[in-house]
């Protein structure tokens, strides 16, 4: 029988990431409680969450039988870099521009030409992180990019 070795490996790669992050977070950060919540609340929940979510993934895989797909080598780097660009240039870019720019990065490889599309998709996304992040979650990052440092 030929096993769905996709989902089994990448269900297997987000529990182990998951597991790694809330064991991690466990033994380094207080956790607290619901009332009062500790640093380690959050990673430690959202931990547990990507792994039990992981094992969802995996365990049926292992009775389902699967064909083999090519790995998308393009698309995994445009996200990479996305992700690093993102990281790299968030304190000195600002949040908006950042977001634009890792979107427009990783939708390089999409089957779909055009490039008012991707525009559009930059713009509703970095609004809505904007709109997430700085308004409802109140956190301090910079919003555009710092002039004169």
């Amino acid at each position: 029988m030929r096993r769905d070795w996709h989902d089994i490996w990448g269900g297997a790669a987000m529990a182990a990431i998951g597991a790694a992050v809330a064991f991690y977070a466990m033994g380094q950060y207080e956790f607290g409680t619901l009332r009062r919540m500790g640093p380690g609340f959050f990673p430690t929940v959202l931990g547990a969450l990507l792994a039990g979510l992981g094992l969802m993934i995996a365990l049926p895989a292992w009775r389902r039988s699967g064909e083999a797909r090519p790995f998308a080598a393009h698309e995994a780097l445009a996200v990479l870099a996305a992700i690093a660009l993102f990281g790299l240039g968030l304190q000195r870019l600002g949040l908006m521009p950042t977001t634009a720019v890792a979107v427009l990065v990783a939708s390089l490889p999409a089957p779909r030409r055009g490039w008012r599309w991707r525009v559009m998709l930059a713009v509703a996304i970095a609004a809505l992180t904007w709109l997430v992040f700085k308004e409802g979650l109140q956190m301090t990052m910079p919003v555009w990019p710092r002039l004169g440092t």
